[in-house]
């Protein structure tokens, strides 16, 4: 614990030494269950229209053209709100931006339910789009910077097991609930139990002590957030607090300052190397959201049987993720590769028509949707663990926003692909899919190279005083 040089009686307290010397213990199990229902609730939300779609064009006879405006609306939506979502959570904090938007989510979401033409549906979407994408960023930073240094990445590839299983838990909700109440029903019901969990996070969900301690903000807060890892701790002699383990960075919340923040030093290269892995790896997990139960339904499995496998295969990639991260934090991100390499030939398999039909292509199907989910769950841990607490949401939100760019471009090039047509045009999905996969390979692949340059190791070299805190400066790379 460091004393302030030159404030006789005042004491400062490492928050990144305090967090990290206490290792994994009951606390940082219960944030990582609360931030996990945070992200169940939104995949829930977010997935509830790929298996309403199958109804609705049914009901609508909508076609494909619209079938792919109706599915990006939401991804666009997404893409807006990621960036407001992660700005505004390093300008106010992580908790009420985390709140706001699972309200937010459960209001639209329902809402959705009550579209009557394909125009209101897409306008619905999104605008819940804004809310659903709105959190992301700021749940990844909120666990990030809760965790012991071994446990960040494994951290965020949990709470998006958590997505996962929410969206995965769409399918029966849909199975169950559309027969009774229609499509409309499964927004319905995804929206209400949104909604009685936001009430819950209202009394539950904490700020990041992080991001309180680089923010500069008052010690009584940031001593009772950091009680909660030991209440056993005595804080109440420590006047300042301060993070050894990260840069100085710009005291603006001017958002191109931040956004300058994302290229220092190694970050030039690595951001956009993030940026690249996540757009190839949104496509290939989107197109199979979008449309995998249309795709399997034109290969010849059950509509209802289709959903089913959809939700196994998301369970199971995303529990797949869990298994990599745990290689990648001890041994670097360059074996996130590993499950989009190992799934590009398994995904040809399909696409170039050497299974079909029944219980061999069921198995193949599903064994290629764990690689991609996996792959897809691994690379968003890494989306904001590169960066200062100050611009961490930032980062994770910037990533986001880039790569939903492939979320929105892949229902579009989707249906005007053609892969909506038959069993030729899944083939093909799944052919395109296998493309998709080798772009991450290449993308993770240099980020593992480059990546080696960032100082996430380097000591500190003195403490600056810096408005009412003491913060750690890092060398110059």
């Amino acid at each position: 614990m460091a004393t302030s040089p030159g404030n006789a009686g005042s004491r400062t307290l490492d928050v990144a030494h305090f967090l990290q010397e206490r290792g994994f213990n009951r606390y940082h199990a219960y944030l990582l269950m609360l931030c996990s229902f945070v992200t169940f609730f939104d995949g829930q939300d977010f997935t509830a229209l790929p298996y309403a779609l199958p109804y609705i064009r049914d009901e609508w006879g909508i076609d494909d053209y619209t079938t792919g405006i109706i599915t990006s609306a939401a991804f666009l939506g997404q893409m807006i709100g990621s960036l407001f979502g992660a700005y505004l959570a390093d300008v106010f904090g992580r908790r009420p931006v985390i709140i706001t938007c699972t309200i937010g989510s459960a209001i639209l979401t329902t809402l959705v339910g009550f579209a009557t033409s394909p125009e209101m549906l897409i306008a619905l979407r999104f605008i819940s789009g804004f809310a659903i994408g709105g959190l992301l960023a700021p749940v990844w930073a909120l666990s990030i910077e809760s965790m012991p240094k071994a446990m960040r990445s494994t951290s965020v590839t949990v709470i998006m097991l958590g997505f996962s299983f929410g969206a995965s838990s769409a399918a029966p909700i849909a199975n169950w609930t559309a027969p009774v109440l229609g499509w409309e029903g499964i927004f319905w019901v995804c929206g209400a139990m949104t909604g009685a969990f936001a009430l819950l996070l209202l009394f539950t969900l904490p700020e990041s002590a992080r991001w309180m301690t680089a923010k500069g903000k008052p010690a009584a807060r940031i001593e009772s957030t950091l009680s909660r890892f030991d209440p056993a701790a005595d804080l109440s002699s420590y006047t300042d607090y301060t993070l050894s383990d990260e840069r100085e960075t710009t005291r603006s919340e001017n958002p191109i300052l931040k956004f300058k923040e994302l290229f220092v030093g190694a970050l030039w290269i690595v951001t956009p190397l993030i940026w690249g892995a996540y757009f190839f790896s949104s496509i290939a997990i989107y197109l199979k959201n979008a449309y995998g139960v249309i795709f399997m339904e034109n290969l010849g499995l059950e509509r209802t049987d289709a959903a089913w496998l959809s939700a196994a295969s998301g369970m199971v990639g995303a529990i797949g993720g869990v298994v990599l991260l745990a290689l990648t934090e001890k041994r670097g991100p360059g074996w996130i590769a590993m499950a989009p390499l190992i799934g590009i030939p398994i995904v040809l398999l399909v696409g170039l028509g050497y299974v079909s039909g029944g219980t061999q292509l069921a198995t193949t199907l599903l064994i290629g949707a764990i690689f991609v989910g996996a792959g897809h769950a691994a690379v968003i841990s890494i989306t904001s663990i590169y960066y200062p607490s100050t611009v961490r949401s930032f980062g994770g939100g910037w990533a986001s926003f880039m790569a939903k760019f492939g979320a929105v471009a892949a229902p579009i090039i989707g249906s005007a692909a053609g892969f909506l047509q038959g069993e030729s045009g899944a083939r093909e999905g799944y052919v395109f899919t296998a493309c998709c996969l080798a772009g991450i390979v290449v993308c993770i692949t240099l980020l593992a190279h480059f990546a080696k340059r960032l100082p996430q190791n380097v000591q500190t070299s003195g403490v600056e005083k810096t408005g009412a805190r003491k913060t750690a400066v890092q060398p110059a790379e």
